[in-house]
C-alpha cells in the first residue's frame, strides 16, 4: 500500500471477497463463533464483504442498503468477551494469512481489526 492508497485500492474487490470467504470458513469451524449465527453464513458473509469494501475505501453499498454501520449497536445483542474477541481476531488473521497482502496494508488492516474487535467487547 502506498502512502495515499486506500486498503480497497491496494487489495481490490476480489481479495476482500476472498478474505471474507476464508474468514467465514474459520467461523464455520469455530463453535463459539458459529453459535452467533442463527442463519446460514452466506448472508453474513455478503454483509461483511460490503462493510469491509466500504470501510476500506470502496463503494458505499453497505450504507446504501443497511444505513450507518452502528457496529457496537448491531452486535450488542450478543455477549462478547475477550475470548470471543480473540476467536474472531484469530479467524480474521488466519484468513489474512491465506491471501497475498503487502506488509503495510496488512499492518493497517490488523490495526483496524484489533481496534474494532476491542470496541465490540461488552462483557
Amino acid at each position: 500500500m502506498h502512502e495515499f492508497q486506500t486498503i480497497y485500492q491496494a487489495l481490490g474487490e476480489e481479495k476482500i471477497k476472498t478474505l471474507v470467504h476464508y474468514f467465514y470458513q474459520g467461523v464455520a469451524a469455530n463453535p463459539a463463533l458459529l453459535a452467533l449465527y442463527p442463519e446460514e453464513l452466506q448472508p453474513a458473509e455478503e454483509r461483511l464483504f460490503l462493510f469491509l469494501q466500504q470501510v476500506f475505501g470502496g463503494p458505499q453499498i453497505y450504507s446504501e442498503q443497511r444505513g450507518h454501520p452502528m457496529l457496537r449497536k448491531r452486535h450488542f445483542q450478543w455477549e462478547i468477551d475477550g475470548d470471543l474477541r480473540n476467536s474472531w481476531l484469530n479467524c480474521m488473521f488466519a484468513a489474512m494469512g491465506k491471501i497475498e497482502i503487502d506488509q503495510n496494508t496488512k499492518e493497517a488492516m490488523m490495526r483496524y481489526f484489533v481496534q474494532v474487535a476491542n470496541h465490540m467487547v461488552n462483557k
